[in-house]
């Protein structure tokens, strides 16, 4: 229930709403659409610079105390208490201005980070709650149940879509807050935590033994090299992919003209082309392996980006929707396949950490890289729009030449 209550937020706050209301509210002509850009991307790099600063802070707290349920619930609480404080200040009518900017406008960027950053952090302290719920065989169905949950949360969410009224999009904020609240109490108030007894060694950590440990791992992967190949390569996969999850609600508004309706029909499409890609390329890659896989859903990637850059025709947005749905599902599922084929068993812990870490960097570079090119081209219009969602091909590009150098064998 707590991933059917997390997606409500990362799909009405995170993607669509929260975009939307700043298209609204900035984009008053095609240079502010940009302009309206560069704050979303923005907002969302600054978020997840803080999450990567601290979040070496947290794995300690787990070691620690053993305890998950005593932070995420906080957590929670407080990401909740930012997103319903960005539906206060959108309704606090004002003439105040800061640096060019309605001060209540200001107020919901502001909260947005805070509520962003808490909510990823919290997933932190949730993911790693998994374990303490069944055996090797059955974590993998614990997971897909939880991941299924989730999808069907991303659809009950869009109950509060009928209250946008025109495009007053700031009336989702308070109502997606709500339910976020509502779907969280089950774990909240029923799930009864048996904390893992803190080893003492851990409960000797030092605070800055997360970032040390972060450090040591990232030497040792060195002695990896196509496990560490491969790492670099995700980070430029996971660059163009985070940074189009941000986009994509205002760029196919402003720049494909895509109604309110029509954007939450192709969001809706690419979320089963998601499933769909998870799914196909768990036989792909048992068929081909893991590397090639990659390679394939890459390719994709890499079409997708192309065509949603480049068409004026709303026909072919929706494919590049529907492809760029089915490599986002396929990439998460093809990629920990290959971490796991390519690292060995008594580190792969350590790995799979480094490589969260190395993504949430990346959530950091790709948007500051879309926003700079639409706060720079701004005067150009929709140009610069099209010119920083193409920019993302770079990144993949990249990654799939580093990719193609990771050695076949372990």
């Amino acid at each position: 229930m707590y991933d059917f209550a997390n997606t409500i937020f990362s799909s009405n706050i995170v993607t669509v709403f929260y975009p939307f209301y700043l298209s609204e509210t900035l984009g008053k002509s095609e240079e502010m659409n940009q302009i309206a850009s560069t704050f979303i991307t923005y907002s969302n790099a600054i978020s997840s610079f803080f999450l990567v600063l601290l979040s070496p802070l947290f794995g300690v707290w787990i070691d620690r105390t053993g305890k998950k349920k005593a932070y995420l619930v906080p957590f929670t609480l407080v990401c909740i208490a930012a997103t319903l404080l960005m539906g206060v200040s959108s309704l606090w009518h004002t003439d105040q201005q800061w640096m060019g900017l309605n001060v209540g406008i200001i107020g919901v960027i502001f909260f947005f980070m805070i509520a962003k950053f808490f909510y990823n952090s919290g997933l932190i302290f949730y993911d790693s709650m998994i374990s303490d719920l069944g055996n090797s065989r059955e974590l993998p169905i614990i997971s897909g149940v939880g991941v299924a949950v989730g999808y069907i949360g991303t659809l009950v969410g869009l109950v509060v879509y009928p209250l946008i009224n025109g495009k007053h999009y700031e009336n989702t904020f308070i109502p997606s807050a709500l339910l976020f609240l509502l779907f969280s109490l089950p774990i909240m108030l029923l799930y009864k935590e048996r904390p893992a007894k803190a080893a003492a060694a851990d409960a000797q950590k030092s605070l800055l033994s997360g970032y040390r440990e972060i450090w040591e791992t990232f030497k040792e992967a060195r002695n990896y090299r196509a496990a560490f190949l491969f790492m670099i390569a995700y980070f430029f996969f996971n660059d163009a992919i985070a940074t189009a999850i941000a986009v994509m609600a205002v760029y196919a508004n402003t720049v494909m003209s895509f109604s309110t309706s029509q954007f939450i029909l192709l969001y809706l499409v690419s979320t089963i082309s998601s499933i769909i890609g998870s799914f196909l390329f768990g036989y792909v890659t048992r068929g081909i392996g893991p590397k090639k896989a990659v390679s394939a859903v890459a390719v994709i990637l890499i079409i997708a980006i192309s065509i949603a850059s480049l068409t004026t025709s709303k026909s072919l947005f929706w494919i590049a929707g529907s492809l760029y749905g089915v490599s986002m599902g396929a990439m998460w599922v093809t990629s920990r396949t290959l971490i796991v084929a390519l690292t060995p068993e008594d580190k792969r812990g350590q790995f799979f950490g480094l490589f969260a870490f190395s993504g949430k960097v990346s959530s950091i570079v790709g948007p500051t890289l879309y926003g700079s090119i639409t706060w720079a081209l701004a005067s150009s219009g929709n140009i610069a729009s099209r010119t920083a969602l193409g920019s993302l091909l770079i990144l993949v590009i990249i990654g799939l030449i580093v990719h193609v150098r990771v050695p076949e064998n372990k």
